[in-house]
């Protein structure tokens, strides 16, 4: 199979570079879109006023402008034909516009490990103990059940910007697929009940952007964060995102504003680890706090399948029941988990792929056959976490693809027995955490990990445990409110820093340190933060792309060193011992109590003897207390990022009708998407073909009569010398 997929990519890229194919005469879809009804976000020169509304509604009929922003930035939503919102782009004062994305949840031992608890001996200057008393702290989520005990007397109010009301309650079941993460969320940040959360006496505001199923887009996204703004909320958390790894979406450029106007935005990074460039909007605002999620004490499971070597650890999926296996148990590959497919099944574990079917369906099936387990393995490169939206009575979880193609084969070859090992872990890196960096700025993201697994907080129902960044950023969202009581004069950079300065370095199992764009700073310490003596900031470096071929890269960055401790102290920079690495660093020096210094980091690097690719690593600032490690990155020649990256296919409006959407980090010369047989791969169809497209969003609408069924999509990028496929799985004529 590994070798016949060889020669499938050989021969697709062969293909392409030959011109065997041209683009197809659509002037039917062509004249579609033109009258297709859309909403998209335009991002404007000045202020959107009412007359400025009254001008493009009377110029465009039928154009109907939803919503104006001029709080994060500049600009409005409008729904018109697509004819009409092309032509809006094109006025003198439009300076962009973005088609509208689609946002989901990235789905009480945390707390105290991470100082939540110790932090409470430490007096703000009122003389109160550090609870979050008086912080206003904003969620953009599904909402919260507000009528919750450990909740009902933090909650102060919010806005609903999918029903466009006052009341942010979390999507009942009559209402559709019932929701319950923004409320979890919210326990973290200050449960004060029952689940204690790290700011238990905080105010919350809600802002509902996710509604049904936890789904939204960014125009609700945007709204939310504009109605935030204008509370004047001090802390704001999202614990959503896309897969877009790019610093200028909507979103990013918002929660960029927003820090602008004083506010500490706190964001998840994503779960679509151990990848690289993984890192999703708005998780990529450079401003904003970007959080990966980290193991407090726990036990995680893994398995040992048949004669395969090594133990694989395994990801619970959020509203299953816990894997707790102890014997041995037969594995049967049961196909997408279809019914028919799980006839074998019975007092055996389950192995199904993802696709074809929702995780629920999968779930439901597997429970009516009697398994005792359900693995579903991913169809995309990577790790991936489940949400049900309804709870299973048996354990689930799910699996990358490259360790489930492993076991498909080992399944495929002979009867195979699975077992279940389990070990105790602490600071390390979850699976699943989303990695930098960041395409275009070059960034390091996340700024630093909180704990993310098996975390129990609030829900409509009760309790439940949940896992991912979602559950990682509240901590820190929760941790902002304590340094604030403490310090309310801090800005939001100040409380960055604090944060990052501060946070402690995780190694591997192996005994080395995770990299920058990894972890960032590290993990969370609370009171270390609260007592941070000295903030540094920007807390993390990046010196970009470094290009030649036998000359030197330089670049200079300034750094703010601040004194905020009652005494003098004394700061030395350590000299990195990178091979190729040319540090011109400060002189040590002094800084009197409050005083600040702006200070120059130069580097030059000799790129004839470095390797291309990513460079990091931490540089150590020495103070008269302690040691402060600042992230660094810089890239030899152009990286190695995605050419492609947050793939999506759904249904259209009309029968036959499909929407695909795509993001380019840096353009294409040619790009198209390749549909083939998931069984024999054969080749089937070529869904679209495109040459020349400019960097961002690309979404197009495409008819097809192929018949029902499951398809493998490869889409393919060429820009330069640099070709990427990105693959995927897709469902015509059924249910996704």
């Amino acid at each position: 199979m590994k070798k016949s997929m060889i020669v499938l990519f050989a021969f697709f890229f062969f293909i392409s570079k030959t011109d065997a194919y041209t683009i197809p005469d659509r002037p039917a879809v062509d004249s579609y879109l033109e009258n297709k009804i859309e909403t998209k976000i335009f991002i404007a020169e000045e202020e959107i006023g009412e007359k400025t509304v009254q001008y493009l509604e009377d110029k465009y009929p039928g154009l109907d402008i939803r919503t104006t922003y001029n709080e994060v930035f500049h600009g409005f939503s409008a729904k018109g034909r697509y004819g009409s919102l092309q032509a809006v782009q094109r006025e003198p004062f439009i300076m962009n516009s973005y088609p509208i994305s689609y946002y989901r949840l990235f789905a009480d031992e945390s707390i105290p490990f991470i100082g939540g608890e110790r932090v409470r001996g430490v007096l703000d200057q009122k003389g109160r103990r550090l609870t979050g008393d008086g912080i206003k702290i904003g969620i953009i989520d599904t909402g919260i059940d507000y009528h919750h005990p450990d909740l009902h007397n933090n909650y102060r109010g919010g806005y609903d910007t999918i029903e466009l009301d006052g009341d942010p309650m979390e999507t009942l079941p009559k209402e559709g697929i019932p929701t319950s993460h923004g409320t979890h969320v919210a326990g973290v940040i200050a449960g004060n009940g029952r689940m204690r959360g790290v700011a238990p006496e905080a105010d919350l505001y809600v802002y509902r952007a996710l509604g049904s199923g936890g789904l939204g887009t960014s125009e609700q996204v945007l709204l939310a964060i504009e109605k935030a703004v204008e509370d004047k909320v001090d802390i704001l958390n999202l614990s959503l995102g896309n897969e877009v790894n790019g610093p200028d979406w909507p979103t990013s450029l918002a929660l960029d504003k927003a820090v602008e106007k004083g506010i500490i935005a706190v964001t998840s990074s994503g779960n679509s680890g151990p990848k690289l460039w993984s890192v999703g909007s708005p998780g990529t605002s450079s401003k904003s706090i970007s959080v990966g999620a980290s193991t407090p004490p726990t036990v995680v499971p893994y398995i040992k399948i048949g004669l395969l070597p090594g133990k694989y650890e395994i990801t619970p999926f959020i509203g299953a029941k816990r894997w707790t296996l102890r014997r041995g148990y037969e594995i049967v590959n049961a196909g997408i988990g279809e019914e028919e497919e799980l006839q074998q099944a019975r007092g055996a574990v389950a192995f199904v792929r993802r696709g074809g079917l929702s995780f629920q369906e999968k779930a439901k099936n597997a429970e009516k056959a009697g398994a005792v387990a359900l693995i579903i393995a991913n169809h995309v490169s990577g790790t991936f976490i489940g949400l049900l939206q309804q709870n299973a009575d048996i354990p689930i979880v799910s699996m990358s693809k490259e360790t489930g193609d492993q076991v498909e084969k080992e399944i495929m070859k002979q009867s195979a027995t699975l077992y279940s090992f389990y070990k105790k872990k602490e600071d390390l890196l979850a699976p699943f955490s989303s990695r930098g960096p960041v395409t275009e700025t070059w960034g390091i993201k996340p700024d630093l990990v909180a704990p993310g697994m098996n975390i129990v907080s609030t829900t409509p129902k009760g309790y439940e445990e949940m896992h991912g960044t979602s559950m990682a950023a509240p901590h820190i969202a929760g941790a902002c409110a304590l340094i604030l009581q403490a310090h309310p004069s801090w800005s939001a950079e100040q409380v960055k820093a604090a944060l990052m300065n501060t946070a402690k370095r995780l190694k591997k199992e192996d005994g080395t340190y995770y990299a920058p764009y990894e972890q960032g700073s590290g993990r969370v310490q609370i009171m270390e933060a609260v007592n941070a003596s000295t903030l540094i900031y920007p807390s993390s470096l990046s010196f970009g792309v470094q290009e030649g071929t036998h000359s030197f890269g330089k670049q200079t960055l300034s750094l703010t060193v601040e004194n905020v401790s009652n005494r003098s102290q004394s700061y030395y920079f350590d000299l990195p011992d990178g091979k190729g690495e040319e540090w011109r660093l400060p002189l040590p020096f002094t800084l009197h109590p409050n005083e600040k210094r702006k200070v120059d980091i130069h580097l030059r690097v000799d790129v004839s003897r470095m390797k291309k690719g990513i460079h990091s690593g931490f540089l150590t600032v020495k103070t008269s207390e302690k040691s402060i490690y600042l992230p660094y990155i810089y890239m030899v020649g152009e990286p190695g990022y995605p050419r492609v990256m947050g793939f999506r296919f759904y249904k259209g409006d009309q029968s036959g009708e499909y929407v695909y959407e795509l993001f380019l980090p840096g353009g294409a010369d040619e790009m198209g998407i390749a549909l083939y047989d998931p069984i024999t791969l054969q080749f089937v169809h070529y869904l679209d073909v495109k040459r020349k497209v400019s960097r961002g969003l690309v979404k197009e609408l495409v008819k097809t009569s192929l018949p029902a069924g499951v398809y493998k999509a490869l889409v393919f990028v060429k820009k330069g010398s640099k070709e990427d496929v990105l693959e995927s799985t897709i469902t015509i004529g059924r249910k996704d």
